[in-house]
């Protein structure tokens, strides 16, 4: 019960460090690396305002041509009645008055006027800022709801954290005839599974604000996410689903050592890949800007355009890198099993971390 207290101690609040390198409880939140204090508090800000709220009426309502009231589309004809005490009647499209409509106008289903009225531009602002609203609430529930997702499936490795402490555990060293001192690899790998869903989680956030005209870094940071991720996913399984053949037998399981050996090293692969996560996203994907200046030194002559059979690209944005089993350029060398490239003073892969 003591380590759950102190993991939930750790874990609660940010320690935030001021200018002489003093730890402060200055932020209030919960730990949030790899994202800023600054990005916490406009993500938590964007949450509770009221700001989405507004871009689901503009981009789900009209207003009432006469109340100006926002008005919902709820029934399938454009012939609409404002709630009491209004009760104008309009078109949904043009937002005319719904006396001047009739078979002449496209009847119930369309609207001629708004169709000439389109094509001459009159609606083009309109329509347009109806579709940024649109794709502005997209974007934005995109990134909440898997916020959100992990941020449910931290907590509930959390209680799964203290039930294995306080109960579990003695049943699996039961049931297995290992002694609990045997068994920290259980603990651990739980433990690795929380502070990974909490990473993940803020990685969500990081995503939002990345600015969309920064393809590259888009697409490295979606792939370092994704492999975090994928990994993440295959330690929980194991976790969740696979311990419980062991807590379940009742007779020593002669496969316990092989679990102990799969669940361990899930456990620090995963490990491995968010510390690099981590490190990529708290150095502001440094190395994309890296390997694209190398690219560009080596793309400028014809030579290069004449290797392409020698070895295959690894494209990152506009940019090309190397992607060759054996390739090297400028300074780096690519990964033989993810393909990642890597500064040529590294003996294993940043990504994978297979050796060169």
């Amino acid at each position: 019960m003591l380590l759950y207290l102190l993991l939930e101690c750790k874990w609660s609040l940010c320690l935030c460090v001021n200018v002489l390198n003093w730890l402060k409880w200055e932020c209030l939140e919960e730990a949030h690396r790899p994202v800023d204090c600054e990005t916490v508090a406009r993500w938590i800000l964007k949450n509770s305002a009221e700001s989405e709220n507004m871009n689901w009426i503009l981009a789900n309502s009209k207003p009432c041509p006469k109340c100006k009231r926002p008005i919902e589309k709820n029934q399938g004809c454009m012939h609409i009645t404002c709630t009491p005490p209004c009760k104008f009647e309009f078109c949904w499209l043009c937002l005319g008055a719904w006396s001047d409509h009739g078979e002449r106008t496209g009847g119930f289903y369309a609207c001629n006027r708004y169709e000439t009225a389109k094509q001459e531009g009159v609606y083009d602002e309109c329509e347009r800022r109806r579709e940024m609203a649109k794709n502005s609430l997209e974007k934005y529930t995109h990134y909440y709801e898997r916020w959100a997702t992990n941020e449910s499936s931290r907590a509930k490795a959390l209680a799964d954290l203290q039930q294995m402490q306080s109960v579990q555990i003695e049943i699996l060293s039961d049931k297995q005839s290992q002694p609990v001192s045997q068994l920290k690899f259980v603990t651990e790998a739980w433990m690795q599974i929380v502070e990974c869903r909490r990473v993940l989680k803020w990685t969500y956030a990081y995503g939002y604000y990345l600015p969309e005209q920064e393809q590259s870094k888009r697409q490295f940071f979606e792939y370092l996410q994704g492999e975090a991720e994928s990994g993440l996913e295959r330690l929980h399984q194991c976790a969740e689903k696979e311990l419980q053949f062991y807590l379940e037998g009742d007779i020593p399981s002669k496969d316990f050592n092989e679990f102990r050996t799969k669940l361990a090293g899930l456990t620090s692969v995963t490990r491995n890949y968010f510390e690099n996560l981590v490190r990529a996203l708290e150095n502001g994907l440094s190395d994309v800007n890296n390997s694209q200046a190398a690219s560009s030194r080596t793309s400028t002559s014809k030579a290069s355009g004449s290797n392409k059979g020698k070895g295959g690209f690894l494209k990152v944005g506009g940019s090309k890198i190397r992607s060759s089993r054996t390739g090297e350029i400028a300074g780096r060398w690519s990964c033989t099993h993810c393909t990642f490239s890597n500064v040529s003073s590294m003996t294993v892969c940043s990504i994978c971390h297979r050796p060169r």
